[in-house]
């Protein structure tokens, strides 16, 4: 009651002052209507189906990327970006399972990843590292041993890097692991609707060097493996190595034939393009350079040794003869 004996006026700010501290208005005066938002909905729960698959289409676009330059680090010949790259391409390959050929994998991510081990085995060939080689080409035979339903053989190098493994085996004086490898071939060829290795260009030089070999027939294994006349740049690699093989056999079997050469003959018999290419390779070897000549100390000594083991039987037939003679003589 004492509160309608105050003023209007002071209740009605008696009455502001009880809202304002009961939160009703605000500091304008303006009434406070409690507004609620309605809840948002809960998250969705990740699909991880969804997510492998937009990380495989990731390393499959990142394997496209990475093998597009490749390509342009082998007509560069940047070699040690090339090393780079293929350390990230196996890496993506390795993300997509597809380092081992599968019949859970996609035929072009298949692709992808006989592209990428073949790149492999060129830049290995190119790098002059035949360990690296070897290994491409164990880890490509189960892409090239699948069929052509699974696999397509349209873009292969199979024939190219084939080829390469058997000119490295020849180079390496391994003729029983060329022929392993290449009867192996003649069977493939033969299954697959009698299709034989004639035709094959990256398969028959390698053959065609190894029969000259045999043959001892070296003028035809240097004219031919000039860069000019090789199937590709990686075959000149390996052709050099072979040319260099030939060559210090030639020059073993002269060491024995011959005790001396004069250095014209030798320039033409090495397969060396000038008269001091011919003394540097002689002095490489231990050969004594005189007067236009090369000679061989390895048959030096051996006249030698044959002149003293000639006096040393003579001596001993001489003495011999005198002792037959003296016994004759006591006999009488």
């Amino acid at each position: 009651m004492i509160f309608y004996k105050i003023p209007w006026q002071w209740r009605l700010v008696i009455v502001k002052q009880i809202r304002k501290l009961s939160g009703l208005i605000d500091a304008t005066n303006e009434p406070v209507i409690a507004c609620h938002k309605p809840a948002s909905p809960p998250p969705s729960p990740s699909n991880p189906a969804s997510h492998r698959l937009s990380a495989a289409a990731m390393s499959e676009k990142e394997l496209s990327s990475l093998l597009h330059q490749l390509h342009k680090t082998l007509i560069t010949h940047d070699y040690t970006k090339s090393t780079s790259l293929l350390s990230r391409a196996k890496l993506a390959l390795l993300s997509l399972n597809a380092l081992v050929p599968s019949s859970q994998v996609a035929q072009p991510v298949l692709l992808l990843a006989r592209e990428t081990l073949e790149l492999g085995a060129l830049v290995s060939i190119r790098r002059q590292d035949p360990a690296s080689f070897t290994r491409y080409f164990q880890q490509l035979q189960p892409f090239y041993d699948l069929p052509a339903s699974q696999l397509s053989q349209e873009s292969s190098n199979e024939s190219k890097v084939t080829g390469l493994h058997l000119l490295l085996l020849l180079s390496q004086g391994d003729y029983a692991g060329f022929h392993t490898v290449l009867e192996s071939l003649e069977v493939a060829a033969q299954s697959d609707g009698g299709k034989g290795l004639e035709g094959d260009t990256f398969v028959q030089y390698p053959v065609k060097l190894e029969q000259w070999l045999m043959e001892g027939a070296y003028d035809r294994v240097w004219e031919v493996t000039k860069s000019e006349k090789v199937p590709s740049e990686e075959y000149a690699v390996f052709s050099d190595v072979l040319v260099g093989t030939i060559r210090s056999e030639i020059a073993s079997c002269s060491e024995k034939a011959y005790p001396s050469l004069p250095i014209s003959n030798a320039k033409n018999l090495l397969f060396l393009d000038s008269e001091g290419s011919v003394i540097e390779f002689a002095q490489a070897r231990g050969w004594v350079v005189k007067d236009g000549r090369i000679y061989f100390p390895l048959q030096q000594e051996q006249g030698v040794s044959h002149e003293k083991e000639t006096l040393a039987t003579s001596g001993q037939v001489i003495e011999n003869t005198i002792g037959y003679a003296r016994e004759l003589e006591m006999i009488v």
